[in-house]
């Protein structure tokens, strides 16, 4: 036999050597979809796609939160706003944010705000995880859909842990963490969600692979159109969308470009009457976040940001529709339309003449009216003309992330 045929039967070997071993510990070798993964992240990923831990079985986190979507989803959701639970009636109440990049938020504050023409600062509101900050970061993020009756509804965190102690990959997790990992439920519980935590915050999430990475990089050119869209992008006095979906316009890392500032604004975007949760109790945001008034500065007017919801990132955002909290918008053209003609053209997006329809008559007056292309009045011309919205159309449907290995 030649030296490279007895090489490579040696590796083939081996390899079948370390997969019988791994299986007579009982642990199984890696999947195929998990190459790259340490064991930690792996667990995660096991944790993350595991059906067994909703009641009954069947949901699992990747269920509503799709790879194939950027991690966004509905699980076969009859209304395409809300994600289905695993109960047959059980629907959300808000739309599914994608954790793409979501381990770039940081922990939920009250940052320093300056005013550009006052010179004033100000605390105001900003990180945290769901759209409405009530989960400090991801490790407290793990929990809420899993314990949601309208999601996952687990019973509790022991019984998520004595699911994961008799299933498959218990292996996988004592190898992780130890052998004695099950003794304490609590301390297991918090283990197994930093293992979710370090697969949700592993290069699978962040891969910085779309076409405007690949700009930034120097490695593609972008079309005149989307040129155009960009330019608008951050024109202050057009799309001024960098206000909010901040980036550094100096900087040629995809890192810096984010494509949100983690805090909270209130859009005001119109009512979606398929959400049958919200028709008689209206979605406050914020000012409804468990624990606000405790890390808040004194004097903090909680009721100031009622109707406020996160700023999310634009990244993969032409392809995790419906847009807002409540998924009012199935096309992303639409979205950007909205933005540049919500004052100048209110009927064309709140039918019955009530603007600003989704949030009670007293908390209105939060909604964003000063910053451009907000500053308008109705009858006057846009900051954005329909071509505008067409080339930042454009730009946004650069910033979705190729599939892995292409």
């Amino acid at each position: 036999m030649p030296k490279t045929a007895h090489a490579r039967f040696a590796l083939v070997l081996l390899s079948c050597l370390l997969a019988f071993g791994a299986a007579a510990q009982g642990a199984p070798p890696p999947a195929a979809d998990e190459a790259g993964l340490t064991p930690r992240e792996r667990l995660g990923k096991r944790i993350f796609e595991d059906r067994s831990l909703s009641r009954p079985a069947g949901v699992s986190c990747a269920s509503c939160h799709d790879a194939a979507t950027a991690f966004q989803g509905v699980n076969g959701s009859p209304v395409p706003a809300v994600a289905r639970g695993s109960l047959p009636a059980s629907l959300g109440k808000r739309n599914t944010p994608t954790i793409m990049y979501a381990s770039f938020a940081p922990p939920f504050g009250f940052i320093d705000d300056k005013d550009e023409a006052t010179g004033k600062v100000e605390k105001i509101p900003a990180g945290g995880q769901f759209l409405d900050g009530r989960a400090a970061d991801l490790l407290a993020q793990f929990s809420g859909p899993l314990l949601d009756p309208l999601e996952m509804n687990a019973p509790s965190r022991a019984f998520a842990v004595a699911a994961i102690r008799d299933g498959a990959y218990a292996p996988l997790a004592r190898e992780v963490y130890g052998d004695k990992l099950f003794d304490d439920t609590d301390a297991a519980f918090e283990k197994l969600a930093q293992a979710v935590v370090a697969y949700e915050s592993s290069a699978r999430f962040h891969p910085f692979a779309s076409k405007f990475d690949d700009y930034l990089r120097g490695a593609a050119k972008l079309t005149p159109l989307e040129r155009k869209g960009f330019a608008l992008f951050k024109d202050p006095k057009k799309g001024n969308c960098l206000a909010c979906h901040a980036g550094k316009e100096e900087s040629r890392n995809p890192q810096d470009w984010l494509f949100t500032d983690f805090t909270y604004d209130a859009l005001g975007g119109p009512k979606n009457p398929a959400i049958a949760a919200t028709a008689t109790t209206p979605d406050l945001g914020l000012c409804k976040r468990p624990g606000l008034d405790k890390v808040a500065p004194a004097g903090f007017d909680a009721a100031s940001v009622c109707g406020a919801f996160k700023v999310p990132t634009l990244r993969n955002i032409a392809v995790t529709g419906p847009y807002l909290h409540n998924g009012a918008f199935t096309k992303l053209r639409d979205v950007v339309a909205f933005y540049a003609t919500r004052d100048t053209d209110p009927a064309r997006w709140f039918p019955k003449g009530e603007k600003f329809d989704d949030l009670p008559a007293d908390y209105r007056g939060n909604v964003n009216t000063s910053e451009a292309p907000y500053d308008r009045k109705p009858g006057q011309k846009p900051r954005l003309s329909e071509k505008d919205v067409d080339a930042i159309t454009a730009f946004l449907e650069t910033l979705t992330d190729r599939p892995a290995g292409k």
